[in-house]
């Protein structure tokens, strides 16, 4: 009986992974199978990333994905904590304002119609 020949393809094209691969100035060249792997290598760490900071939404009680959801992911898992946590975004918190002084109003369309001296706006560009 002849046995059928499975052809193994990784989700990722090759020629974006290889192309990420040569950003190392180190590497001339990939052979095809060291590609292969390092794809597939890839897909199994985003599937795993994927899986534990779906797993952080669902005790969040969500059902999107968020960043925090992702730090969270990698916070627990200490092996990727090491090398990963420095290289994601730092969530953004809202900006703290300053008290000001309360008799002022804060009117917005003096801050649009106010433009610094010798300057212009840009709308008046367009203006007839």
């Amino acid at each position: 009986m002849a046995e059928k020949e499975e052809t193994l393809q990784s989700s990722f094209p090759s020629g974006r992974v290889k192309r990420i691969v040569k950003l190392d100035r180190e590497i001339n060249k990939v052979n095809s199978d060291a590609l292969f792997l390092i794809s597939n290598a890839a897909e199994l760490f985003i599937k795993f990333l994927t899986e534990k900071s779906s797993e952080v939404a669902v005790e969040k009680k969500r059902k999107t994905i968020k960043l925090e959801h992702l730090r969270v992911a990698v916070k627990r898992h200490r092996p990727t904590a090491d090398f990963l946590l420095d290289s994601l975004p730092v969530p953004v918190s809202a900006p703290i304002m300053p008290e000001t002084d309360r008799s002022r109003k804060n009117n917005s369309d003096d801050k649009i119609n106010s433009v610094p001296a010798g300057t212009r706006r840009i709308d008046s560009f367009f203006q007839k």
